[in-house]
């Protein structure tokens, strides 16, 4: 059944093509056309709380759009985690057709096939520019929907929060021995890392992360970055803010379409909804990286400590992260494949990235 699915998205050519997603000939929303499909009301459920209104927002965005698009005939309704299912429970009520649409970051589900990180983030990865380009033109996009194609799940990028900080913590982390017995909420393989680095390694949802923090039952937690943090509030808790989130470089959210709901859609929905997720993964970025700045302000003005992850815990955690990318790789056929073509493009990337962008980086950015 997982073959003929995946021999069938190749054939419809569903692995869209960066800015071609936006162009894919959408009706107009007073078209004739679009006036002649059904009614139709989705649910999307998300893996983050509202009231994080950029991450969660990206799943607001494109239910606007994919209304404005549509003259209000195809509606998706947007739930925030919990009000229909947990938040690490989104690509089982997609999968499942418990609701047509899922939000949420692909890592928090590795232990269902480890390959679903790369659709979010490994540690000392992709940055987001890199990681769209991998998607749209290294052949990233059309791997994993052969990965997903497993679950019934069609994904689209959906947003970027862009490099992440390194979190928050409630005592200070020198080095090494600092990381050893220390609880922190942390997912994804950057959890996996961390436990390597002699951590005590929790996942909890955003809207569960403060408790835990103020009572002193995790003592650090990473999240994204100034904006959502200061939101959740981690620096009335923990006085010292790490950087760089070597685990998020460019982390990407994901929008998980149910299979057998998408290709019941008209084709005009179909153009509709994929316009509205490369638009919302545009958004989230640029929102993130306006909103950030101002934030991070605040939070300095607050008396918030910046620090810098100390060169041994940089070293060491890079090491750990291919050591265990390695051995996925030697496990799993299917993923040494993803693997590799992953590593061949952010070889390649990095080194562009290192000569032009670097250079006007460490100029221009210095303070």
């Amino acid at each position: 059944m997982a073959i003929d699915r995946r021999k069938f998205l190749a054939k419809t050519g569903l692995a869209l093509a960066g800015a071609g997603a936006a162009g894919c000939g959408s009706q107009p929303s007073g078209s004739a056309a679009v006036h002649t499909q059904p009614q139709i009301t989705w649910r999307l459920t998300s893996s983050f709380p509202r009231a994080l209104d950029t991450i969660f927002g990206a799943a607001t965005q494109l239910a606007e759009r994919v209304s404005a698009l549509t003259a209000g005939r195809f509606k998706i309704i947007a739930y925030e985690a919990g009000e229909m299912v947990p938040p690490f429970q989104v690509l089982d009520a997609v999968q499942q057709g418990t609701v047509q649409m899922g939000h949420t970051a692909s890592y928090y589900f590795k232990g269902k096939n480890p390959i679903l990180a790369f659709d979010c983030t490994v540690p000392f990865g992709l940055t987001a520019r890199q990681q769209n380009a991998w998607y749209y033109y290294g052949g990233g996009l059309d791997m994993m929907r052969h990965a997903f194609s497993d679950f019934g799940i069609i994904p689209f990028p959906g947003g970027n929060t862009g490099m992440q900080m390194g979190g928050w913590f409630r005592r200070e982390i020198s080095s090494m021995q600092d990381l050893a017995g220390l609880r922190m909420r942390i997912p994804g393989l950057g959890g996996e890392v961390m436990h390597r680095l002699g951590v005590t390694v929790q996942v909890l949802g955003g809207g569960d992360i403060f408790p835990a923090l103020e009572t002193g039952a995790i003592d650090a937690t990473e999240w994204v970055g100034p904006y959502d943090d200061e939101k959740l509030g981690f620096h009335k808790v923990a006085p010292y803010y790490y950087y760089p989130g070597w685990w998020e470089p460019g982390p990407s959210l994901s929008f998980y379409v149910n299979e057998s709901a998408w290709f019941k859609l008209p084709s005009e929905y179909q153009n509709a909804l994929e316009v509205a997720a490369a638009e919302a993964n545009v958004h989230m970025l640029a929102n993130y990286d306006a909103k950030n700045p101002e934030a991070l302000g605040r939070l300095l003005e607050q008396g918030v400590q910046m620090r810098a992850f100390s060169d041994d815990i940089m070293t060491a955690a890079q090491k750990i992260s291919f050591e265990l990318l390695d051995e996925f790789a030697a496990q799993d056929v299917a993923y040494d494949k993803v693997y590799q073509s992953w590593k061949k493009f952010r070889e390649s990337s990095y080194q562009w990235f290192s000569t032009a962008e670097m250079a006007f980086s460490r100029f221009a950015f210095s303070l």
